[in-house]
């Protein structure tokens, strides 16, 4: 059933309802298309929509998508009123706007599971300061200096943070391999606009990602290091 285009009344403004044949289905992941665009001869259409001769428009294909923008422009400069164009950008506005905003959401979440993390470093050098007391003191009685000590809690909590970063990376890139290439996370097509999780990365926010779980997790050695930096090697003989 298909609406005619042009306006009237009566028997013009009816709807229009043919038998097709359907010869089979296509799906881009995008319920906005999946579940409202159909695929089919361009007199069959003209006469559905009683525009024999006539298209509502013109599909153009560029090579280089980001100048989509710059192309419709000249199109309509060069054709005049009053035909107009719409970019790929204009027309899918509303989800990229929700995937940019899901995208700074899912980085601060990012950002708090690496914070419970640094903590969690934080926590193990404290409880190894209190367990290498005697060791620690023995250092600095042998004459190790407190930015020694200092450096080397500091390079642990790194080399935990490091590895963390490493192993995760590594899980990530195949997590992230597997969903491109096997789309087995199904999303509710009604609710996000897309029917599968789209995946692409981006070296740029790996390196960001990456460089500031260490950065936290520098900073999160610290405070550990400094405590044990300046430990008083009698009290901490004598302790241990």
């Amino acid at each position: 059933m298909i609406s005619p285009v042009k306006s009237g009344s009566g028997k013009e403004k009816m709807p229009l309802i043919r038998q097709f044949r359907v010869d089979g289905f296509f799906e881009t992941g995008m319920n906005e298309y999946d579940g409202a665009m159909v695929y089919m001869r361009m007199e069959d259409a003209q006469i559905a929509l009683n525009m024999k001769g006539y298209a509502t428009g013109v599909q153009v294909r560029v090579h280089d998508i980001y100048q989509a923008k710059t192309i419709a422009e000249k199109i309509v400069k060069s054709i005049g009123f009053p035909f107009w164009a719409r970019d790929w950008m204009q027309m899918n506005r509303n989800l990229f706007s929700m995937l940019k905003l899901q995208k700074i959401v899912m980085f601060v979440i990012l950002i708090l599971i690496i914070l419970v993390a640094a903590f969690n470093i934080a926590s193990s050098l404290i409880m190894m300061v209190m367990e290498k007391t005697k060791d620690v003191a023995i250092l600095k009685a042998m004459g190790t200096t407190p930015a020694r000590i200092r450096k080397i809690f500091v390079l642990k909590g790194l080399a935990m943070g490091g590895v963390g970063t490493v192993t995760g990376g590594c899980f990530g890139f195949m997590i992230c391999g597997l969903l491109k290439y096997y789309p087995f996370i199904k999303l509710p097509g009604d609710v996000y606009f897309l029917t599968t999780l789209p995946v692409n990365l981006q070296f740029t926010d790996v390196v960001i990602i990456s460089v500031s779980t260490l950065v936290i997790c520098f900073f999160a050695t610290l405070y550990p290091a400094t405590k044990a930096s300046k430990l008083d090697p009698v009290e901490g003989i004598r302790a241990g």
